[in-house]
């Protein structure tokens, strides 16, 4: 048995030993929640005027810097060389904010740097685990996304130089200069914009590449999308040369040419209509609509004057949509004694197209022409003899009032052509003699000379007819009747 005084020793030595056991796990856990606690404080970093000011312990340690003794370039060597587009100098002035990705998939995974005054924030991300103890999801599919994409995308900042740009973007610039960009270098001169949305890029071969450019201005950093849009423009192009292939074509023609375009808006006019519609040519050259187009033809009285304008404006919705149809055809009669032939036609695409011809002159030719058939009508409708024209097809083409008076004829009251077999079975009913009536039938489309016939007949009225059939000019055939005793009065 142990004495009272080991005894004593004994427990005195478990009591130290418990508190130094207590001690020791005391401080394991304190180490344990301290190390957790280190492994979730992020990387931040504060620098004023480009130098280091502040720093959580874990920035410090893992990029080795002392506040005060550092400054941003050499956070910038650390971080360069994964994040091309890390800024030479902090942000300065104004407030702003950019985030930077990191080209692999190892290590620090963004940045993000936010600014105000002289003082810029800096806070790094590690790669974030998901669930399963991979990537993120997102992250990766936004990552895909900017990698895959066939437009290129770029960051630029405050001063226009390229922060960040993805694969398209380089791809693109590889293709137009022959290397792959540097850090800052622009593909796309800001300048080279037309309207502010399209731009060219000029390859060293081959044909300028176009694009249309959109950009969105952030703190501190504008995001740039460009679409590649070389076939809509090549289609511009072929439009303007078909345009401009049609206006020479036209422009020879003597009938005006007005088309309009879906939009009712000219589109393309020729010089003859210049001259036809008086309308000036910076008129013409603004496109006006197709309403304004006939309301200045109206001005210009180079269209027949409407009595009532409200009604006329209705009138020429009516005629655009019969133009509209290709239905519309009209005739105008103009103050100064002219005549214009107005047709409106569909083409396609929604087009209209409006002819406008000075038909004066045919028609001072047919008026004159009607006029002359009138006085010669009158003239044949005082001769005596019975007489009927017929053309090379043996239409009766005209006959005199003697004619219509002795066989009771009506031509221009018939429904169909008057031929002569029509003519010829009337004169051998009316007659009781027989002049050789076949012959006649087969005179007009004889070929050949043609020798005249001549004969008598004697009508069911006792009256005797002289008939005469002979060829007159171009190809016709002329039939005369006269009395006999007006015959024998005329030889005595």
């Amino acid at each position: 048995m142990l004495s009272s005084p080991e005894i004593a020793v004994a427990m005195l030595a478990a009591g130290v030993a418990a508190s130094v056991g207590l001690y020791w796990s005391g401080r394991q856990a304190g180490r344990k929640t301290e190390t957790g606690a280190a492994s979730q404080e992020p990387l931040s970093m504060l620098f004023d005027a480009g130098v280091l000011h502040h720093g959580t312990a874990t920035a410090l340690r893992r990029f080795a810097l002392i506040p005060g003794a550092h400054l941003w370039d050499d956070l910038h060597e650390t971080l360069a060389h994964r994040f091309p587009a890390f800024p030479d100098a902090p942000g300065d002035g104004e407030a702003g904010c950019i985030t930077l990705h990191a080209d692999d998939a190892d290590d620090i995974q963004r940045v993000e740097i936010s600014w105000r005054g002289p003082l810029c924030w800096v806070t790094c991300s590690d790669r974030a685990p998901s669930v399963a103890g991979g990537h993120d999801p997102a992250a990766t599919a936004s990552k895909l996304a900017s990698e895959t994409t066939p437009h290129p995308a770029w960051q630029t900042d405050r001063k226009g130089d390229v922060i960040w740009h993805n694969t398209a973007y380089q791809s693109l610039f590889q293709k137009v200069h022959g290397r792959l960009p540097d850090k800052g270098d622009r593909l796309f001169d800001p300048t080279s914009a037309e309207g502010g949305t399209r731009a060219a890029l000029h390859p060293t071969q081959g044909d300028p590449i176009w694009f249309e450019l959109i950009s969105q201005d952030r703190d501190g950093w504008t995001m740039h999308h460009a679409t590649s849009i070389d076939a809509l423009v090549k289609a511009e192009d072929a439009q303007r040369s078909f345009v401009q292939t049609l206006a020479k074509t036209f422009a020879h023609l003597p009938i005006g040419l007005a088309v309009f375009d879906r939009d009712d808006q000219l589109f393309l006019f020729n010089p003859a209509m210049l001259e036809l519609s008086a309308l000036p040519v910076a008129f013409l050259t603004a496109r006006p609509t197709m309403l304004s187009f006939f309301d200045q033809l109206r001005e210009n009285r180079r269209m027949p004057e409407p009595k009532n304008y409200g009604a006329w404006r209705k009138e020429i919705m009516e005629l655009v949509a019969a133009a509209a149809d290709g239905r519309y055809r009209e005739t105008w009669s103009l103050e100064d004694g002219r005549t214009y032939s107005v047709q409106g036609r569909p083409h396609p695409d929604g087009a209209t197209v409006f002819l406008f011809e000075d038909i004066s002159a045919e028609i001072s030719l047919t008026r004159n022409f009607r006029s002359e058939l009138e006085m010669t009508q009158h003239l044949l409708d005082k001769v005596e003899d019975a007489m009927a024209v017929f053309s090379p097809s043996g239409i009766l083409t005209f006959c005199n009032r003697a004619y219509r008076d002795l066989w009771q004829q009506k031509p221009d009251a018939a429904f169909a052509d008057v031929t002569i077999a029509d003519c010829v079975a009337i004169w051998r009913q009316t007659a009781t003699t027989d002049l050789g009536w076949q012959r006649l039938l087969t005179m007009p489309g004889r070929k050949g000379p043609r020798e005249p016939l001549n004969g008598t007949v004697t009508l069911h009225s006792g009256l005797r007819l002289s008939c005469v059939c002979e060829p007159i000019a171009s190809g016709g055939t002329l039939m005369r009747f006269r009395a006999v005793q007006e015959v024998a009065t005329a030889l005595a």
